[in-house]
């Protein structure tokens, strides 16, 4: 009999036995009081990249180059940037949607480079985008240096991808970003996904370094039921891919509902699979009450 969408969330939150503190953390540390550090660096998969556990999202109802953070204006945007250094934060999404590129590096300015771990993505569909014609990635990686002011990217993804025959439609794209990789202009590269079926054909993709995926016990602005969705987490972590959740807060849906947020928080660590949390943050009380409720999970083995 196949398991009830109640049952499973049930399950997954409480349960008996060892805790599990989700990626990077051991299940023989779990005699030790719970507690988890969301600014401790994690490995992503298998990739050599280190990433903070906690990171800042940038695309907040972003689209067309803007994002609720380049709307905040450039003053309060780079301070927000910078407070979430301050705080722990190494790990920054940006997105050419978002328009976010030009407020990363002043905001951190007088750190040095290999302190931080950018990611950006890159917009291949129409629309989306001022502009109408769609460069090949090396074009608008490049691109993106420049926007950015550094000279390497930690992972870039393509964005958005929800055909399960992304792997073939993108393959010129995809070598490109290899070539990238083997330069060290890229670090690593994955794909961002927004369907069931593109999440599925990342698991057996060998390209694919790290994948963005939508995640929490609801179902909310996923890509399908969480006992669908999780499953395949499980899978390309165990294929070596990183794992990046996003939507954890149901896209501001929970932002008033602390037990949903505690729920989520718990879920997503106890899948075990996870390795960096996204969240798109738009005031500092909200990392840190994000950070604090990380602190006091107490999840359970998924």
């Amino acid at each position: 009999m196949k398991m009830q969408r109640r049952d499973f969330i049930k399950r997954s939150m409480v349960g008996v036995g060892g805790l599990m503190l989700g990626a990077g953390i051991r299940a023989d540390e779990t005699a030790k009081p719970a507690g988890i550090d969301p600014y401790a660096r994690v490995e992503l998969g298998t990739t050599k990249v280190k990433m903070s556990r906690l990171c800042m999202g940038t695309g907040v109802h972003g689209g067309n180059r803007e994002s609720n953070l380049t709307r905040m204006g450039k003053e309060k945007c780079e301070a927000l940037l910078h407070s979430a250094y301050e705080r722990g934060v190494r790990t920054f999404d940006l997105a050419d949607l978002y328009g976010t590129h030009p407020y990363l590096i002043p905001a951190l300015q007088g750190i040095p480079r290999d302190r931080i771990q950018i990611i950006s993505k890159i917009w291949f569909r129409q629309g989306g985008i001022p502009d109408t014609d769609r460069p090949d990635a090396d074009v608008v990686i490049q691109r993106f240096l420049k926007e950015i002011k550094t000279d390497y990217l930690d992972l870039v993804l393509l964005h958005c991808v929800e055909s399960p025959k992304w792997p073939e439609e993108l393959r010129k794209q995809m070598e490109i970003m290899a070539k990238l990789k083997q330069k060290g202009v890229i670090r690593a590269h994955g794909v961002s996904c927004h369907s069931l079926a593109a999440l599925q054909a990342a698991v057996t993709e060998p390209w694919v370094d790290s994948v963005h995926a939508r995640i929490n016990p609801y179902g909310t602005k996923m890509d399908g039921p969480a006992e669908k969705v999780a499953p395949v987490l499980k899978d390309l972590c165990k294929a070596g891919k990183g794992v990046v959740g996003m939507k954890l807060i149901g896209e501001g849906a929970f932002s008033k509902d602390e037990e949903k947020k505690n729920a989520s928080i718990n879920f997503v660590l106890g899948l075990g699979c996870v390795h960096i949390l996204n969240v798109g943050f738009e005031s500092v009380e909200q990392i840190d009450d994000f950070a604090n409720r990380v602190k006091k999970a107490n999840p359970t083995p998924a």
